[in-house]
């Protein structure tokens, strides 16, 4: 299978990271989005993304690190992302009810401030949300008007309809093809097909049949059939239309 994209890797996370883009190259993987949580791994994300031609890099803070965000910490970010045409969003930013590491409030302000970064300097922005959909949606809808957004390991099951009214992008990651991810299954077969990409997360969550070891780009393959699969299509078919996807979303042309 050729035409095969991982829209959030966390590369600097693997053992072999080298390695692991050989594999997703033989695999038919033709653009990784390398996504940092901290300043050292968005700054290692750009690193891989100026090494290798089919990765690109997305910069931001994680919710669990919401409580660092300061304006210091959002400066460094906008000097990044100024740094190379290879960084194309902001994220993984949003909102995790479920860890907590941060105050909701704190998380909310991070959040908040990712946003208008990602207006300021004209990128696509990446967003985690986890036990908080409604909170992510209402501040999506009230202040990231203009942007092209991107729900990562998407799992807002219940408000698909929402997401696509918007226009946001809903990635799927391997869970879709865990036993008990019924609901995940359900959603990947109503969203609309051109808000459909597909990522690994790597190094976690490896799809069946890889489940229980260190993921790696080369796995959303597995997670790209299943997807076909719950939509009656060919894999070939949907891998087109996700590549076509993922163009748009981060504003790119087939050839860069």
């Amino acid at each position: 299978m050729q035409n095969l994209i991982d829209s959030h890797a966390h590369l600097d996370l693997l053992d072999d990271p080298d390695q692991a883009l050989a594999a997703a190259k033989e695999a038919g993987v033709e653009r990784i989005l390398a996504v940092g949580i901290d300043i050292e791994s968005s700054r290692k994300a750009l690193d891989y993304a100026i090494r290798y031609r089919e990765v690109f890099a997305a910069i931001g803070i994680h919710p669990h690190d919401a409580a660092e965000v300061d304006e210091i910490i959002i400066s460094e970010l906008e000097t990044l992302a100024g740094s190379s045409d290879k960084i194309i969003a902001i994220g993984e930013t949003g909102l995790d009810y479920y860890h907590n590491r941060a105050t909701p409030a704190r998380q909310k302000d991070a959040f908040l401030m990712h946003i208008e970064l990602a207006k300021k300097v004209g990128l696509p922005i990446i967003v985690h949300s986890r036990e908080a959909d409604v909170d992510v949606l209402s501040l999506l809808e009230e202040y990231a008007a203009g942007l092209s957004v991107i729900l990562h390991c998407f799992s807002l099951c219940n408000h698909v309809d929402q997401c696509a009214a918007n226009g946001y992008f809903m990635s799927f990651a391997g869970n879709v093809t865990f036993a008990k991810a019924d609901s995940l299954r359900e959603a990947a077969a109503r969203a609309p097909q051109h808000l459909i990409l597909t990522e690994t997360d790597s190094p976690y969550l490896a799809p069946v049949p890889k489940r229980g070891t260190s993921n790696g780009p080369a796995n959303v393959r597995f997670t790209l059939q299943e997807i076909a699969r719950l939509r009656g299509i060919q894999p070939s078919n949907m891998a087109e239309s996700v590549f076509e996807n993922f163009l748009s979303a981060f504003s790119l042309k087939p050839s860069s």
